[in-house]
C-alpha cells in the first residue's frame, strides 16, 4: 500500500469518526462545536475521498440523514423519506445547479425561500385531523412528538381537507422570545439555551407537553404532499388556505441573476429578521420536473441550501487577556469594543493561540474583522492594516500563569501553552469543578459557576470531594449561606437534595467526570462498556495496564497516553480514592443499558393516571431502563400513585418505598430526559 493511500484511508477513518461525533453533538445533545460551514467542509473532503478510493458506505456519514434517533420517543415511519439537501457554499455551486436543471427544462421556475435555523418536522393529517408529528431523525423514522407539537402557536388541530395530507416544515423560536426565555432560566438557576435553535429542539423534545406549551415555539412550512398541486407555489396557496403560517420572504425565480439578487438581499436583511436563518433554499417549483430529476439516497436532485457565510463585523481590539482554562491551556482573548454580529452584542473573541497572535500579526489597537458563526465562540478574523497609526502595541504572550504564577510550558507538537500549576491552579480548579458538577457528570443542579466561586471564596469547598461534604457542614453554615444574596432555604433545600441524588454516578459518567483530556462523553461510555465495572477499570488503569485500552475500538493512541498520564498522577489516585468515599459507581451489567438514567429501577404504577395510559407510562418508563413490577417490595424503587390508588399505595407506605404523585413522576422523568 502506498503511503498516499495509506493516509488517506486513515484520514477518510478520522472524518468518519469526527462527522458521527458531531451529528451526535447536533442532533442528540444539541451542543454543535463547529459551525455548519466548518461540518460542510469536513463532509466534503470525506465525500471526495470516498469516491477516489471507492470505498463508499451506507453508514458513512456522507450517505446518512440527520443523526440517530432518540430512544426516548417512539419512532414511527414517514410515508415518504424525509431527506435532507445538498449544500451550495459559493455562488459556483448555484450556477452549476442552476445550469444542471435548465439543460433539461430551460423554462423551469425556482422556488426561493430562507433557511430556518429550526428543528424539521411532519406533521400527517387524516379527515381533517391532526393525527401524528414527527422529527426528520433519520429520515426513514422520526420521533413521536405529536403532543408537543399541539402546543406550537397557530398549529390547526383540525383542518377543512379531508384526504390524506402530510405536511413538512420547521419549527422555530423567535429571536426576542428566546431572549425572555433565558432570562427565566438565569432567574432559575438553571443553564442558559446557547442559542433558539437549540432552544427550539430542547423544547420540542419535553415528556411533559406543559413545558413545550410554556416555551412559545413557532413553525413555517416548505413542503407537503396535496394531491392536487402541481407545483410549490400551488401548496404554498392551499397551505395558507388552510391555516398553516407560510415565510412571507419566499418569491420565485427564472434566472440566475435573480436568485442570485435574492441571496445578497437576504444576506443583508436576515439580522432585522424576527427568526434565525443560516441560508436559502432554492427548489424548482414545478412537481413533475421535480420528480423527473429524483433524489438520492441522501437529498433530492431538485432542491440545494445555499448556506450564509459567518457573519463578519469591524470593530477595534482594545485589549488581550489571557484565560486559563480546566485542562491548563492559556488562550489569549481579545477584548473589544462592542460591535453587533448577527445579532449578537459582542465585547470578547478569541485568538486561539500564540502562534496564531504571531501568525496574523494581531496588535493591541488594531481594527479587526470578527466572525460569529453558529454556537463558536466569535473569533477575530484578521487585521485591517491600512488603518494602523503607530500606536498599536505588540503583545507579549506570558511566561507564567497569570492567575497561579506557575511557569507555563509548551509540549512538543502542540500549539498550546500550558500553566503547570494544575489543580492547584485556581483557575483550572474553578473550571474543573465547574466541568464536575455539570449534567455529563455528576449533574449537581444549583450549583454553578458564581455558586462554585463563592464557596471557594469562602473556603467552604477546596475540591471536588468537598462538595458532597456540604450537606453535613452544620446549621449555623447553612445558615449564614441563607443570608447571602441569591440564596434562600428553598434552594439551599433543592442544592443538598441534589448533591445527595448525584452520589449515585453511571460508570461512564464518573469518567468523564474525571477530566482527563481528550476523553469526552462518547469516549467515556465507550471506555465504561468496556470495562463494565469500576473495579475493573480502575484495578488495571491504577496499576499502570494499559493493554486492555489498545484493545477498545474508538480509542486511539492520543487518548490513551491521556489516560497513562493521568493515572501516573499519584495527586489523581488520591482524588479518586477521596471521591470513594462518598460516591456509588454504577457498573455496567450484562444486557442492561446503564446509559438511561432509570436503569434498572423497580418501578410500579397504581391507580389511574389523567396525562396518559398506563401502557405509555410503563414504555416511557422502560426506555429510561426502568423494570415494571407487578407487586410492591421493600425492593421495589418508586410507586407512581394515580388517581384512586389502592392497597399497592398502602403498601408502599408501609414499607417505605418512595411514592410519587403523577405530576412528580411526570417533573422527574422530565428532568432525567433533559439530563
Amino acid at each position: 500500500m502506498s503511503n498516499s493511500l495509506e493516509s488517506n484511508l486513515k484520514r477518510v477513518e478520522f472524518l468518519r469518526s469526527e462527522l458521527k461525533r458531531h451529528n451526535y453533538l447536533y442532533y442528540q445533545l444539541s451542543k454543535p462545536e463547529i459551525s455548519d460551514a466548518e461540518y460542510d467542509l469536513l463532509s466534503k473532503e470525506l465525500e471526495s475521498l470516498e469516491k477516489l478510493h471507492g470505498i463508499e458506505e451506507a453508514n458513512s456519514p456522507t450517505q446518512m440523514v440527520g443523526g440517530v434517533l432518540d430512544s426516548k420517543f417512539k419512532k414511527l415511519a414517514h410515508l415518504r423519506p424525509m431527506l435532507s439537501l445538498g449544500n451550495a457554499v459559493s455562488f459556483g455551486d448555484i450556477a452549476d445547479f442552476y445550469k444542471r436543471v435548465i439543460k433539461v427544462y430551460p423554462e423551469a421556475e425556482f422556488v426561493c425561500e430562507p433557511k430556518i435555523d429550526g428543528l424539521s418536522f411532519s406533521v400527517l393529517y387524516k379527515k381533517g385531523q391532526l393525527k401524528y408529528a414527527l422529527t426528520r431523525g433519520d429520515g426513514k423514522y422520526g420521533e413521536d412528538i405529536t403532543e408537543n407539537f399541539k402546543q406550537i402557536i397557530s398549529v390547526p388541530q383540525t383542518i377543512d381537507y379531508q384526504d390524506e395530507l402530510e405536511i413538512r416544515g420547521e419549527v422555530y423560536i423567535r429571536k426576542d422570545d428566546f431572549m425572555e426565555l433565558n432570562k427565566e432560566r438565569i432567574l432559575k438557576r438553571e443553564e442558559e439555551f446557547a442559542n433558539p435553535r437549540n432552544a427550539a429542539a430542547g423544547s420540542l423534545r419535553q415528556l411533559d407537553s406543559n413545558i413545550t406549551k410554556g416555551r412559545k415555539l413557532r413553525y413555517f412550512v416548505w413542503g407537503g404532499f396535496f394531491e392536487d398541486c402541481a407545483s410549490q407555489s400551488d401548496f404554498f396557496v392551499k397551505a395558507k388556505e388552510l391555516g398553516f403560517c407560510v415565510n412571507e420572504e419566499i418569491i420565485f425565480c427564472n434566472t440566475l441573476e435573480e436568485i442570485n439578487s435574492y441571496y445578497l438581499g437576504m444576506s443583508k436583511k436576515r439580522t432585522a429578521l424576527p427568526y434565525d436563518i443560516d441560508g436559502l433554499v432554492y427548489k424548482v417549483n414545478n412537481i413533475k420536473m421535480q420528480q423527473a430529476f429524483g433524489q438520492t439516497s441522501k437529498a433530492p436532485k431538485w432542491a440545494i441550501a445555499h448556506k450564509f457565510p459567518a457573519e463578519i463585523a469591524i470593530t477595534q481590539m482594545e485589549d488581550i487577556v489571557v484565560q486559563v482554562g480546566r485542562t491548563g491551556t492559556l488562550t489569549p482573548v481579545a477584548l473589544l469594543k462592542p460591535v453587533n454580529v448577527g445579532g449578537v452584542l459582542v465585547s470578547r473573541a478569541t485568538l486561539h493561540n500564540e502562534d496564531e497572535i504571531k501568525r496574523k500579526d494581531f496588535r493591541i489597537g488594531d481594527v479587526v474583522s470578527i466572525k460569529r458563526a453558529g454556537d463558536v465562540i466569535p473569533q477575530v478574523v484578521e487585521v485591517d492594516f491600512s488603518k494602523r497609526n503607530g500606536e498599536e502595541r505588540i503583545f507579549e504572550f506570558p511566561k507564567n500563569c497569570p492567575v497561579c504564577n506557575s511557569v507555563v510550558e509548551q509540549i512538543e507538537g502542540e500549539t498550546a501553552i500550558r500553566c503547570t500549576g494544575g489543580r492547584n491552579c485556581p483557575a483550572q480548579l474553578l473550571e474543573y469543578l465547574c466541568y464536575f458538577v455539570k449534567k455529563d457528570a455528576f449533574n449537581i443542579i444549583g450549583l454553578g459557576e458564581k455558586q462554585l466561586e463563592e464557596f471557594l471564596e469562602d473556603g467552604l469547598i477546596q475540591g471536588p470531594a468537598d462538595i458532597f461534604k456540604i450537606p453535613g457542614v452544620g446549621t449555623d453554615i447553612l445558615d449564614n449561606l441563607e443570608k447571602k444574596i441569591g440564596w434562600g432555604k428553598k434552594s439551599i433545600t433543592n442544592l443538598l437534595n441534589s448533591i445527595e441524588k448525584s452520589k449515585k454516578i453511571r460508570l461512564d459518567k464518573f469518567i468523564y467526570s474525571l477530566g482527563i483530556r481528550h476523553i469526552g462523553q462518547v469516549n467515556a461510555e465507550i471506555i465504561a462498556k468496556h470495562f463494565k465495572t469500576f473495579e475493573n477499570f480502575y484495578k488495571e488503569l491504577k496499576n499502570n495496564k494499559f493493554d486492555a485500552l489498545e484493545r477498545i475500538n474508538g480509542i486511539g493512541a492520543t487518548m490513551i497516553d491521556s489516560i497513562k498520564s493521568f493515572f501516573a498522577d499519584c495527586k489523581n489516585i488520591r482524588f479518586i480514592e477521596e471521591l470513594l468515599q462518598y460516591i456509588i459507581i454504577q457498573d455496567v451489567e450484562e444486557n442492561v443499558n446503564i446509559y438511561f438514567p432509570l436503569y434498572n429501577k423497580k418501578i410500579i404504577f397504581t391507580g389511574s393516571l389523567e396525562s396518559m395510559g398506563r401502557n405509555q407510562a410503563e414504555q416511557i418508563s422502560k426506555e429510561l431502563g426502568a423494570k415494571i413490577v407487578s407487586s410492591v417490595s421493600k425492593k421495589t424503587d418508586f410507586v407512581i400513585a394515580g388517581a384512586e390508588a389502592g392497597s399497592k399505595l398502602t403498601k408502599a407506605k408501609e414499607f417505605g418505598v418512595h411514592v410519587l404523585a403523577e405530576q412528580e413522576w411526570l417533573d422527574m422523568v422530565n428532568l432525567l430526559r433533559s439530563a
